[in-house]
């Protein structure tokens, strides 16, 4: 026997009610390692943040109208970038005694892709590994409402939410942030 609820069966329910919260996971997967790794610049850490993040999001947030849920994901996703800055800032401190002279960074390992032209690839490479380095000096507030404004394509409100702050506050912080990255990338601007 199934139960109704609300003009429809509480199994047809919660099973459009799964699909949608499947679709929206999916389709911010991709947009969530991007913006973890441009915050934390490790990877592997990303990924693990962002499997992270949809679980709580799942186990907080799933009941949530569908409209608040981007959000929501992007401030779970935010705090846990900072849990895991300020992990790795004492872990850093601690590990900067054992690392590597050797040790390689996978971006700078990353060969171009095939077919390109090696001079402009090595052009956008090198624009993106300053823009990437630039992004890393601002300070995190700076960071975090550039990621989730330019990368993310988040309106004011929606970035605010997910900050957990005014939307002035995240304008005063973008505006700031993109000031600093112009100054920083002056050499980039016309290509």
């Amino acid at each position: 026997m199934t139960e109704t609820i609300e003009g429809g069966t509480f199994g047809e329910n919660r099973l459009d009610r799964t699909a949608q919260l499947n679709d929206f996971l999916r389709g911010v997967e991709q947009r969530a390692y991007v913006t973890a790794r441009a915050m934390t610049r490790d990877g592997e850490e990303s990924m693990d943040i962002v499997q992270d993040t949809m679980l709580r999001f799942v186990r907080r947030y799933s009941r949530k109208p569908e409209v608040e849920w981007r959000p929501l994901f992007f401030r779970i996703l935010i705090n846990r970038i900072r849990d895991h800055q300020r992990r790795s800032s004492v872990r850093g401190r601690v590990m900067s005694w054992f690392r590597h002279p050797d040790s390689v960074d996978p971006v700078d390992a990353t060969p171009a892709p095939r077919g390109s032209d090696p001079a402009v690839a090595a052009q956008g490479l090198d624009a993106m590994q300053a823009l990437e380095a630039a992004v890393q000096t601002l300070p995190v507030r700076q960071r975090e409402a550039f990621v989730l404004r330019c990368l993310e394509g988040m309106d004011v409100a929606q970035t605010a939410a997910s900050m957990g702050c005014s939307p002035g506050t995240v304008k005063t912080h973008y505006s700031r942030a993109l000031s600093a990255l112009r100054g920083r990338l002056g050499e980039y601007q016309d290509e």
